[in-house]
C-alpha cells in the first residue's frame, strides 16, 4: 500500500505537468470582471500595502503556494524549492496531503519544510474522507508534529475519488467528525476543494461545526478527475471525460461563499495565473489567494525561477491595486470599481 502511495503521488506530478488536465471551455469566470481604472489614485505606489494576517502570523504578502504534492522522490525538491521561496518573499505554504506521511516512511522528508521557512505558515493537509478510513486526532497531531503546521486543511475531492484506482469514496456522516476534530486540535482546521468549488450551504455546515477558513478552489483550473483519467480503467476513462466541464468556477464561489464567512479567512483559488486575477478575487471578498499549478514548473526547476514567478504575481497586485486606488487590501475588499460584464 505505502509503494502504491508513494507512486500515485509521482504520477500525479508527472500528469499535471505534461497532459492537458483543464477542461475546455470551464473558466474561472473572473473575465466577466474587469476593474474600472482610475486616472488619478492620489497615492503613492510606494505605500501601497499588501501584508495579510494568516491567524496569529502577519505575511509580507496575501498569497498563498496551494496544496500541490509530497509523498515521492521528485516532491522533496518541489517542495524545497517553494519552501525557500515562500519563505523569501512572505507567501503562506499549504502542503499536499500528508497521508503519506503517516502511512509510509519513503519520502516523509519531503514534508519536512519548517527548517526551510521558519517563519511563514504551514498549513498541513489531508483527505476529509480519511476520517472515515481510520484518521482522527490521534493521526492528524502526528502530522502536524512532524509539519510543525500552523493550520490543519481537510480537501474534499469527490470525484477524484470516484475515477481514482485507489480511491476512497465513503463521504458519509463526515460533518460530526469534522467538528470532533476541529475541538480536538489546537490548531485552526479548515477546508479546501481541489478544483469544483464550494457552494453556500456547504460552506455554512462546515462552519456551524467549526471550520476556522475555507478555501474554495473552484473550477477554471486542474481538474483532478481529468487527472485521474491519465491513470485508470477504460471504463472511468470516459465517464471522467463528461466532467472535464464540472464545478463551480472559483469567482462565483467565492461570492457564493463570501457572505458566510463573518470573520473567517476565505481563500480563492482555482485556475489563477496573473496578480490582476488575485486583485479580482480580493475585490470579490477573498482575504488570501492561492496560486498552484501555475507555479509548479518554476518549482522543479530552480528556486531562482519561483522567487521571479512569485515577484512578477506581487507586482501585478501592487500596480491592479495603484490603478483602482487602494492602498492596502482592506480598502481593494472595499473597491466599487470591480464591474461584471454580462457574457
Amino acid at each position: 500500500m505505502s509503494k502504491q502511495l508513494n507512486d500515485r503521488k509521482a504520477e500525479h506530478i508527472q500528469i499535471v505537468l505534461e497532459e492537458q488536465v483543464t477542461g475546455n471551455t470551464i473558466t474561472t469566470g473572473l473575465e466577466h470582471y474587469h476593474f474600472i481604472h482610475n486616472a488619478l489614485p492620489e497615492l503613492a505606489f510606494d505605500d501601497i500595502d499588501i501584508e495579510q494576517a494568516f491567524f496569529t502570523k502577519l505575511c509580507k504578502t496575501p498569497f498563498l503556494i496551494s496544496s500541490m504534492t509530497g509523498g515521492a522522490n521528485f516532491a522533496e525538491t518541489i517542495n524545497r524549492n517553494l519552501a525557500l521561496t515562500a519563505e523569501q518573499r512572505g507567501w503562506a505554504l499549504a502542503l499536499g496531503s500528508t497521508r503519506a506521511l503517516i502511512e509510509s516512511e519513503a519520502y516523509r522528508q519531503s514534508f519536512d519544510l519548517r527548517e526551510y521557512a521558519p517563519t511563514i505558515p504551514i498549513i498541513a493537509n489531508l483527505g476529509a474522507v480519511q476520517l472515515n478510513y481510520g484518521f482522527a486526532a490521534t493521526e492528524c497531531r502526528k502530522i502536524i508534529d512532524y509539519t510543525d503546521a500552523d493550520a490543519l486543511v481537510l480537501h474534499l475531492n469527490i470525484l477524484q475519488e470516484v475515477i481514482q484506482p485507489e480511491g476512497n469514496t465513503n463521504f458519509s456522516s463526515l460533518l460530526p467528525k469534522i467538528e470532533k476534530l476541529c475541538t480536538d486540535l489546537s490548531i485552526p482546521v479548515g477546508i479546501k476543494e481541489v478544483g469544483w468549488g464550494i457552494d453556500r450551504s456547504t460552506a455554512e455546515k462546515l462552519l456551524d461545526v467549526g471550520i476556522s477558513f475555507i478555501d474554495v478552489a473552484g473550477a477554471g483550473g486542474t481538474s483532478w478527475s481529468q487527472v485521474e483519467r491519465f491513470r485508470t480503467d477504460p471504463v472511468k476513462q470516459q465517464a471522467a471525460a463528461a466532467f472535464s466541464e464540472w464545478g463551480i468556477p472559483t469567482a462565483s464561489s467565492v461570492e457564493l461563499v463570501k457572505p458566510t464567512m463573518d470573520e473567517k479567512i476565505l481563500i480563492a483559488s482555482g485556475g489563477l495565473h496573473t496578480g490582476v486575477d488575485a486583485a479580482k478575487c480580493f475585490a470579490l471578498g477573498a482575504d488570501f489567494v492561492g496560486f498552484g499549478r501555475s507555479i509548479l514548473e518554476e518549482a522543479t526547476v530552480s528556486v531562482e525561477s519561483v522567487l521571479q514567478t512569485m515577484e512578477i504575481r506581487e507586482l501585478e497586485l501592487r500596480m491592479a491595486m495603484f490603478a483602482v486606488g487602494a492602498q492596502n487590501l482592506t480598502e481593494l475588499q472595499q473597491t466599487e470599481r470591480l464591474q461584471k460584464t454580462t457574457p
